[in-house]
Protein backbone atom coordinates (compact mmCIF):
# COMPACT_ATOMS: atom_id res chain seq x y z
CA UNK A 1 0.00 0.00 0.00
CA UNK A 2 1.62 3.46 -0.94
CA UNK A 3 0.32 6.94 -1.19
CA UNK A 4 0.65 9.05 -4.49
CA UNK A 5 -1.04 11.43 -6.89
CA UNK A 6 -2.06 10.94 -10.26
CA UNK A 7 -2.88 13.47 -12.23
CA UNK A 8 -3.52 14.71 -16.32
CA UNK A 9 -6.33 11.81 -16.11
CA UNK A 10 -9.82 11.42 -17.70
CA UNK A 11 -11.76 10.40 -14.48
CA UNK A 12 -14.58 8.39 -15.07
CA UNK A 13 -16.93 9.11 -12.31
CA UNK A 14 -20.18 7.72 -11.76
CA UNK A 15 -22.02 9.96 -13.44
CA UNK A 16 -19.25 11.91 -15.04
CA UNK A 17 -15.74 12.65 -16.99
CA UNK A 18 -13.43 15.25 -15.28
CA UNK A 19 -10.02 15.94 -16.56
CA UNK A 20 -8.09 15.83 -13.10
CA UNK A 21 -5.85 14.97 -10.46
CA UNK A 22 -6.85 11.76 -8.15
CA UNK A 23 -5.09 10.92 -4.65
CA UNK A 24 -4.29 8.07 -2.71
CA UNK A 25 -3.66 7.84 0.64
CA UNK A 26 -3.89 4.81 2.95
CA UNK A 27 -5.04 2.10 0.21
CA UNK A 28 -8.04 4.40 -0.62
CA UNK A 29 -9.32 7.85 -2.68
CA UNK A 30 -8.36 10.39 -0.54
CA UNK A 31 -9.02 13.54 -2.37
CA UNK A 32 -10.19 14.25 -6.44
CA UNK A 33 -10.33 17.36 -8.37
CA UNK A 34 -10.25 19.16 -11.39
CA UNK A 35 -7.05 20.55 -13.35
CA UNK A 36 -3.65 19.61 -12.89
CA UNK A 37 -1.49 19.03 -9.70
CA UNK A 38 2.12 19.75 -9.08
CA UNK A 39 2.35 18.17 -5.93
CA UNK A 40 5.64 16.51 -5.84
CA UNK A 41 6.23 12.70 -7.36
CA UNK A 42 2.94 12.98 -8.69
CA UNK A 43 2.31 10.67 -12.07
CA UNK A 44 1.28 12.01 -14.88
CA UNK A 45 -1.28 9.87 -17.05
CA UNK A 46 -0.62 11.75 -20.39
CA UNK A 47 -4.33 12.18 -20.60
CA UNK A 48 -4.94 8.52 -20.30
CA UNK A 49 -8.61 7.17 -18.79
CA UNK A 50 -8.86 6.31 -14.97
CA UNK A 51 -11.20 3.75 -13.95
CA UNK A 52 -12.18 1.93 -11.35
CA UNK A 53 -11.22 -1.04 -11.12
CA UNK A 54 -13.11 -4.09 -12.72
CA UNK A 55 -15.16 -6.71 -11.43
CA UNK A 56 -15.50 -9.57 -12.53
CA UNK A 57 -18.55 -11.63 -11.56
CA UNK A 58 -18.20 -15.42 -14.36
CA UNK A 59 -14.58 -16.18 -15.92
CA UNK A 60 -13.72 -19.53 -16.93
CA UNK A 61 -10.43 -18.23 -17.23
CA UNK A 62 -9.03 -20.63 -14.76
CA UNK A 63 -9.93 -23.62 -16.65
CA UNK A 64 -8.02 -22.53 -19.42
CA UNK A 65 -4.67 -21.86 -17.43
CA UNK A 66 -5.06 -25.49 -16.43
CA UNK A 67 -5.93 -26.88 -19.88
CA UNK A 68 -3.75 -24.50 -22.57
CA UNK A 69 -4.32 -26.93 -24.85
CA UNK A 70 -6.15 -29.96 -25.38
CA UNK A 71 -4.83 -32.97 -23.39
CA UNK A 72 -2.30 -30.94 -22.09
CA UNK A 73 -2.14 -30.24 -17.97
CA UNK A 74 -0.54 -27.61 -16.49
CA UNK A 75 0.68 -27.82 -12.61
CA UNK A 76 -1.96 -26.37 -10.33
CA UNK A 77 0.09 -23.56 -8.65
CA UNK A 78 1.57 -22.42 -11.88
CA UNK A 79 -2.11 -22.72 -13.51
CA UNK A 80 -3.54 -20.25 -10.58
CA UNK A 81 -0.53 -17.51 -10.73
CA UNK A 82 -0.93 -17.56 -14.58
CA UNK A 83 -4.60 -16.97 -14.40
CA UNK A 84 -4.05 -14.49 -11.25
CA UNK A 85 -1.68 -12.60 -13.67
CA UNK A 86 -4.13 -12.26 -16.70
CA UNK A 87 -6.99 -10.40 -14.77
CA UNK A 88 -4.59 -8.61 -13.69
CA UNK A 89 -3.35 -7.21 -16.72
CA UNK A 90 -6.68 -7.20 -18.12
CA UNK A 91 -7.65 -4.62 -15.41
CA UNK A 92 -9.43 -6.79 -13.08
CA UNK A 93 -9.30 -6.44 -9.65
CA UNK A 94 -11.90 -8.35 -8.17
CA UNK A 95 -12.33 -11.80 -9.60
CA UNK A 96 -15.20 -14.16 -9.18
CA UNK A 97 -13.34 -17.84 -10.14
CA UNK A 98 -16.00 -20.05 -12.24
CA UNK A 99 -15.31 -23.63 -10.81
CA UNK A 100 -17.10 -26.16 -12.41
CA UNK A 101 -19.19 -28.93 -9.56
CA UNK A 102 -19.79 -32.02 -11.73
CA UNK A 103 -19.48 -32.72 -15.33
CA UNK A 104 -21.77 -32.73 -18.84
CA UNK A 105 -20.97 -34.57 -21.90
CA UNK A 106 -17.51 -35.41 -21.72
CA UNK A 107 -15.71 -33.12 -19.56
CA UNK A 108 -14.98 -35.25 -16.59
CA UNK A 109 -11.41 -33.61 -16.13
CA UNK A 110 -13.38 -30.94 -14.39
CA UNK A 111 -13.87 -33.13 -11.26
CA UNK A 112 -10.18 -33.30 -10.94
CA UNK A 113 -9.51 -29.81 -12.08
CA UNK A 114 -12.47 -28.68 -9.11
CA UNK A 115 -10.36 -30.37 -5.97
CA UNK A 116 -7.00 -28.88 -7.78
CA UNK A 117 -7.93 -25.08 -8.50
CA UNK A 118 -9.72 -24.67 -4.85
CA UNK A 119 -6.54 -26.20 -3.52
CA UNK A 120 -3.94 -24.05 -5.27
CA UNK A 121 -6.10 -20.39 -4.65
CA UNK A 122 -6.29 -21.10 -1.02
CA UNK A 123 -2.56 -22.04 -1.21
CA UNK A 124 -1.66 -18.77 -3.49
CA UNK A 125 -3.57 -16.94 -1.17
CA UNK A 126 -1.97 -18.47 1.92
CA UNK A 127 1.48 -17.23 0.79
CA UNK A 128 0.43 -13.63 -0.49
CA UNK A 129 0.92 -14.41 -4.03
CA UNK A 130 -1.99 -13.11 -5.89
CA UNK A 131 -2.54 -10.01 -7.62
CA UNK A 132 -6.56 -9.45 -7.49
CA UNK A 133 -9.05 -10.40 -5.09
CA UNK A 134 -10.30 -14.23 -6.14
CA UNK A 135 -13.97 -14.99 -4.42
CA UNK A 136 -15.44 -18.24 -5.44
CA UNK A 137 -18.40 -18.69 -8.13
CA UNK A 138 -19.51 -22.44 -8.16
CA UNK A 139 -21.23 -23.28 -11.95
CA UNK A 140 -23.65 -26.16 -10.24
CA UNK A 141 -23.97 -29.03 -13.39
CA UNK A 142 -27.43 -30.24 -12.37
CA UNK A 143 -27.86 -33.02 -14.44
CA UNK A 144 -24.55 -34.96 -12.85
CA UNK A 145 -25.58 -37.53 -10.55
CA UNK A 146 -23.27 -36.70 -8.22
CA UNK A 147 -23.45 -32.70 -8.28
CA UNK A 148 -25.17 -32.63 -4.81
CA UNK A 149 -22.33 -35.05 -3.07
CA UNK A 150 -19.83 -32.91 -4.58
CA UNK A 151 -21.31 -29.57 -3.56
CA UNK A 152 -21.63 -30.52 -0.32
CA UNK A 153 -17.70 -29.98 1.17
CA UNK A 154 -18.27 -26.58 -0.63
CA UNK A 155 -21.31 -25.06 1.13
CA UNK A 156 -19.45 -22.88 3.91
CA UNK A 157 -16.29 -21.60 1.90
CA UNK A 158 -15.44 -18.48 3.24
CA UNK A 159 -14.71 -17.38 -0.09
CA UNK A 160 -17.87 -18.27 -1.80
CA UNK A 161 -19.65 -15.23 -2.93
CA UNK A 162 -22.14 -16.87 -6.35
CA UNK A 163 -23.76 -20.07 -7.66
CA UNK A 164 -24.83 -20.59 -10.44
CA UNK A 165 -27.29 -23.39 -11.73
CA UNK A 166 -26.33 -24.80 -15.55
CA UNK A 167 -28.12 -27.10 -17.65
CA UNK A 168 -26.14 -27.57 -20.98
CA UNK A 169 -28.52 -30.28 -21.88
CA UNK A 170 -29.18 -30.07 -25.48
CA UNK A 171 -32.27 -29.12 -27.10
CA UNK A 172 -32.57 -26.24 -24.94
CA UNK A 173 -31.32 -23.13 -23.26
CA UNK A 174 -27.75 -22.60 -24.76
CA UNK A 175 -28.48 -25.41 -27.80
CA UNK A 176 -31.80 -24.86 -28.22
CA UNK A 177 -31.47 -25.34 -31.48
CA UNK A 178 -30.47 -29.11 -31.65
CA UNK A 179 -29.65 -28.92 -35.52
CA UNK A 180 -26.94 -26.44 -34.81
CA UNK A 181 -25.49 -28.25 -31.80
CA UNK A 182 -25.07 -31.75 -33.87
CA UNK A 183 -23.38 -29.49 -36.56
CA UNK A 184 -21.45 -28.09 -34.16
CA UNK A 185 -20.24 -31.01 -32.15
CA UNK A 186 -20.00 -33.53 -35.17
CA UNK A 187 -16.94 -30.98 -36.67
CA UNK A 188 -15.11 -30.95 -33.39
CA UNK A 189 -15.63 -34.67 -31.95
CA UNK A 190 -14.86 -37.35 -34.16
CA UNK A 191 -17.91 -39.20 -33.15
CA UNK A 192 -19.93 -41.04 -35.96
CA UNK A 193 -23.45 -39.86 -36.42
CA UNK A 194 -24.95 -43.05 -34.04
CA UNK A 195 -22.48 -42.57 -31.64
CA UNK A 196 -23.77 -38.99 -31.16
CA UNK A 197 -27.44 -39.83 -31.36
CA UNK A 198 -26.76 -41.98 -28.32
CA UNK A 199 -24.67 -39.22 -25.94
CA UNK A 200 -27.40 -36.99 -27.21
CA UNK A 201 -30.23 -39.69 -26.17
CA UNK A 202 -27.87 -40.09 -22.63
CA UNK A 203 -27.93 -36.52 -21.72
CA UNK A 204 -31.58 -36.08 -22.45
CA UNK A 205 -31.93 -38.74 -20.10
CA UNK A 206 -30.02 -37.55 -17.48
CA UNK A 207 -31.85 -33.97 -17.39
CA UNK A 208 -35.20 -35.77 -17.05
CA UNK A 209 -34.11 -37.79 -13.86
CA UNK A 210 -31.75 -34.99 -12.49
CA UNK A 211 -32.17 -31.48 -13.37
CA UNK A 212 -35.57 -30.66 -11.38
CA UNK A 213 -34.62 -32.98 -8.37
CA UNK A 214 -30.81 -31.29 -7.92
CA UNK A 215 -31.60 -27.73 -8.30
CA UNK A 216 -34.44 -28.20 -5.63
CA UNK A 217 -31.47 -30.08 -3.33
CA UNK A 218 -28.94 -27.94 -3.75
CA UNK A 219 -30.75 -24.32 -2.79
CA UNK A 220 -31.96 -26.69 0.22
CA UNK A 221 -27.79 -27.03 1.01
CA UNK A 222 -26.79 -23.53 0.77
CA UNK A 223 -30.23 -21.90 1.74
CA UNK A 224 -28.15 -20.91 5.07
CA UNK A 225 -25.71 -18.88 3.20
CA UNK A 226 -26.44 -15.37 2.09
CA UNK A 227 -25.28 -15.99 -1.79
CA UNK A 228 -26.00 -14.48 -5.34
CA UNK A 229 -28.13 -17.34 -6.64
CA UNK A 230 -27.76 -16.78 -10.85
CA UNK A 231 -29.99 -18.58 -13.95
CA UNK A 232 -27.62 -19.62 -17.15
CA UNK A 233 -28.90 -19.35 -20.11
CA UNK A 234 -32.19 -18.38 -20.20
CA UNK A 235 -34.30 -18.70 -22.92
CA UNK A 236 -37.72 -19.13 -22.49
CA UNK A 237 -40.13 -16.62 -20.55
CA UNK A 238 -40.69 -20.29 -18.05
CA UNK A 239 -37.18 -20.12 -17.77
CA UNK A 240 -37.35 -17.12 -16.29
CA UNK A 241 -40.14 -17.54 -13.80
CA UNK A 242 -38.51 -20.69 -12.40
CA UNK A 243 -35.42 -18.57 -11.86
CA UNK A 244 -37.75 -15.93 -9.67
CA UNK A 245 -39.85 -18.88 -7.76
CA UNK A 246 -36.40 -20.08 -6.86
CA UNK A 247 -35.20 -16.62 -5.65
CA UNK A 248 -32.40 -16.16 -8.16
CA UNK A 249 -31.54 -12.72 -8.89
CA UNK A 250 -29.15 -13.06 -11.87
CA UNK A 251 -29.56 -13.83 -15.48
CA UNK A 252 -26.22 -15.42 -16.92
CA UNK A 253 -26.36 -15.03 -20.72
CA UNK A 254 -29.68 -15.07 -21.85
CA UNK A 255 -29.95 -16.73 -24.88
CA UNK A 256 -33.05 -14.54 -26.31
CA UNK A 257 -34.74 -11.03 -26.19
CA UNK A 258 -37.91 -12.41 -24.56
CA UNK A 259 -36.27 -14.15 -21.28
CA UNK A 260 -33.67 -10.40 -21.47
CA UNK A 261 -37.23 -8.24 -21.01
CA UNK A 262 -38.94 -11.28 -18.55
CA UNK A 263 -35.59 -10.83 -16.32
CA UNK A 264 -35.95 -7.43 -16.33
CA UNK A 265 -39.88 -6.94 -15.72
CA UNK A 266 -38.73 -9.46 -12.78
CA UNK A 267 -36.06 -7.20 -11.40
CA UNK A 268 -33.19 -9.65 -12.22
CA UNK A 269 -29.37 -8.69 -13.60
CA UNK A 270 -28.65 -9.18 -16.99
CA UNK A 271 -25.11 -10.81 -17.99
CA UNK A 272 -23.71 -11.05 -21.38
CA UNK A 273 -20.69 -12.06 -22.37
CA UNK A 274 -17.96 -9.39 -23.30
CA UNK A 275 -16.43 -11.82 -26.53
CA UNK A 276 -20.47 -11.39 -27.30
CA UNK A 277 -19.97 -7.89 -28.15
CA UNK A 278 -16.37 -7.70 -29.19
CA UNK A 279 -16.93 -10.56 -32.05
CA UNK A 280 -20.49 -9.01 -32.88
CA UNK A 281 -22.71 -11.75 -31.78
CA UNK A 282 -23.07 -15.26 -29.80
CA UNK A 283 -20.93 -18.32 -31.06
CA UNK A 284 -23.94 -20.30 -30.73
CA UNK A 285 -26.61 -18.15 -32.85
CA UNK A 286 -27.99 -16.45 -30.17
CA UNK A 287 -29.14 -13.10 -29.33
CA UNK A 288 -26.48 -10.92 -29.15
CA UNK A 289 -25.16 -8.07 -26.77
CA UNK A 290 -25.40 -5.85 -28.97
CA UNK A 291 -29.15 -5.96 -28.97
CA UNK A 292 -29.69 -6.34 -24.94
CA UNK A 293 -27.79 -2.91 -25.11
CA UNK A 294 -30.15 -1.05 -28.07
CA UNK A 295 -33.15 -1.91 -25.90
CA UNK A 296 -31.93 -1.04 -22.53
CA UNK A 297 -31.74 -4.11 -20.91
CA UNK A 298 -27.89 -5.03 -20.39
CA UNK A 299 -26.91 -4.69 -16.93
CA UNK A 300 -22.93 -6.25 -16.97
CA UNK A 301 -20.81 -8.02 -18.36
CA UNK A 302 -19.10 -11.19 -18.03
CA UNK A 303 -15.43 -11.99 -19.44
CA UNK A 304 -16.27 -15.50 -20.03
CA UNK A 305 -13.17 -17.01 -21.16
CA UNK A 306 -11.40 -13.91 -22.46
CA UNK A 307 -10.64 -11.43 -19.88
CA UNK A 308 -9.40 -8.69 -21.95
CA UNK A 309 -12.89 -8.52 -23.46
CA UNK A 310 -14.38 -6.78 -20.11
CA UNK A 311 -12.41 -3.83 -20.67
CA UNK A 312 -13.24 -3.92 -24.26
CA UNK A 313 -16.86 -4.57 -23.95
CA UNK A 314 -16.91 -1.26 -21.63
CA UNK A 315 -15.60 1.05 -24.32
CA UNK A 316 -16.99 -0.61 -27.60
CA UNK A 317 -20.99 0.10 -25.64
CA UNK A 318 -19.37 3.51 -25.39
CA UNK A 319 -18.07 3.79 -29.26
CA UNK A 320 -19.84 1.32 -31.24
CA UNK A 321 -23.59 2.15 -29.58
CA UNK A 322 -23.07 5.55 -28.21
CA UNK A 323 -23.78 4.86 -24.49
CA UNK A 324 -22.40 7.74 -22.09
CA UNK A 325 -18.87 6.26 -21.10
CA UNK A 326 -19.64 6.27 -17.18
CA UNK A 327 -23.15 4.04 -17.96
CA UNK A 328 -20.65 2.02 -19.84
CA UNK A 329 -17.71 1.63 -17.56
CA UNK A 330 -20.54 0.60 -14.58
CA UNK A 331 -21.30 -2.72 -16.71
CA UNK A 332 -18.26 -3.48 -15.52
CA UNK A 333 -17.31 -2.09 -12.25
CA UNK A 334 -20.28 -1.03 -10.39
CA UNK A 335 -22.94 -2.89 -11.24
CA UNK A 336 -21.01 -6.51 -10.71
CA UNK A 337 -19.52 -5.14 -7.69
CA UNK A 338 -23.28 -4.07 -6.28
CA UNK A 339 -24.37 -7.41 -7.40
CA UNK A 340 -21.72 -9.17 -5.20
CA UNK A 341 -22.79 -7.13 -2.09
CA UNK A 342 -18.87 -5.39 -2.59
CA UNK A 343 -19.89 -1.23 -1.31
CA UNK A 344 -16.20 -0.43 -1.20
CA UNK A 345 -15.06 -0.66 -4.76
CA UNK A 346 -16.42 -0.72 -8.34
CA UNK A 347 -16.78 3.74 -8.39
CA UNK A 348 -14.08 6.28 -8.51
CA UNK A 349 -15.24 8.43 -4.88
CA UNK A 350 -13.95 9.66 -2.07
CA UNK A 351 -13.32 6.55 0.54
CA UNK A 352 -13.64 3.68 -1.39
CA UNK A 353 -11.08 1.38 -2.56
CA UNK A 354 -8.24 2.62 -4.38
CA UNK A 355 -8.66 0.28 -6.65
CA UNK A 356 -7.79 1.93 -10.16
CA UNK A 357 -7.15 1.33 -14.14
CA UNK A 358 -5.17 3.30 -16.25
CA UNK A 359 -6.95 2.72 -19.41
CA UNK A 360 -5.52 3.31 -23.59
CA UNK A 361 -7.09 3.20 -26.28
CA UNK A 362 -5.41 1.84 -28.79
CA UNK A 363 -7.29 1.75 -32.74
CA UNK A 364 -10.61 -0.12 -31.87
CA UNK A 365 -8.85 -1.90 -28.03
CA UNK A 366 -8.46 -0.42 -25.15
CA UNK A 367 -5.21 -1.35 -22.99
CA UNK A 368 -5.01 -1.54 -19.31
CA UNK A 369 -1.65 0.60 -18.78
CA UNK A 370 -1.93 0.28 -14.93
CA UNK A 371 -3.42 -1.55 -12.39
CA UNK A 372 -3.79 -1.00 -8.54
CA UNK A 373 -5.51 -2.57 -6.14
CA UNK A 374 -6.06 -0.68 -2.56
CA UNK A 375 -3.54 1.77 -3.94
CA UNK A 376 -0.89 -0.53 -4.25
CA UNK A 377 0.32 -1.41 -8.38
CA UNK A 378 -0.60 -5.01 -9.22
CA UNK A 379 -0.02 -5.03 -13.30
Amino acid sequence: MSDFVVTNARIVLEHEVVHGSLAVAGGKIAAISEGASTLPGTVDLGGDWLLPGLVELHTDNLERCFEPRPKVRWPADAAVLAHDGQMAQAGITTVCDAICVGIYGEKRERLELMEQSLQAIEHAKGRDALACDHLLHLRLEVTDPNVVALAAPLVDEPSLRMISFMDHTPGQRQWHDIEKYRQFQLGRSGKSLAEFEAQLAERMALQARYAERHKQELLRLFAHRKLVKASHDDTTVGHVEEAVRDGFTVSEFPTTLAAARAARQHGMINVMGGPNLVLGGSQSGNVGAADLIEEGLLDCFSSDYVPTSLLAAAFLMHHRLERPLPEAVATVTATPARVLGLADRGRIAVGLRADLVQAREVGSATRAMAVWKEGRRIA
